[in-house]
C-alpha cells in the first residue's frame, strides 16, 4: 500500500496552479524539469485519459491516489 503523505506530495508537484487538478500541460511540465522531454502534451492526455475516472479530461486528487495506490 502506498503511503499517502508521499502520493500527496507528488500529487501537489504535479498540480501546479494549485486547482486541485492535474492538467496534461501540468504533467508535460513536471516530467520535463525531471528531465523526460519524451511526454508531450498529447502524450500527458493520453495518460491523465486512462486514469481519468469521470472523464472530465485532468486528474482529481480521488484519481490520482486510486492509480497511486494500486502501484
Amino acid at each position: 500500500m502506498a503511503d499517502i503523505e508521499s502520493a500527496r506530495t507528488a500529487f501537489n508537484q504535479f498540480d501546479a496552479d494549485g486547482d486541485g487538478f492535474i492538467t496534461a500541460a501540468e504533467y508535460k511540465s513536471l516530467m520535463a524539469r525531471h528531465g523526460d522531454f519524451n511526454v508531450t502534451e498529447a502524450v500527458a492526455e493520453v495518460l491523465i485519459k486512462q486514469r481519468d475516472a469521470n472523464g472530465d479530461g485532468v486528474l482529481s486528487w480521488d484519481e490520482f491516489w486510486a492509480h497511486y495506490n494500486k502501484a
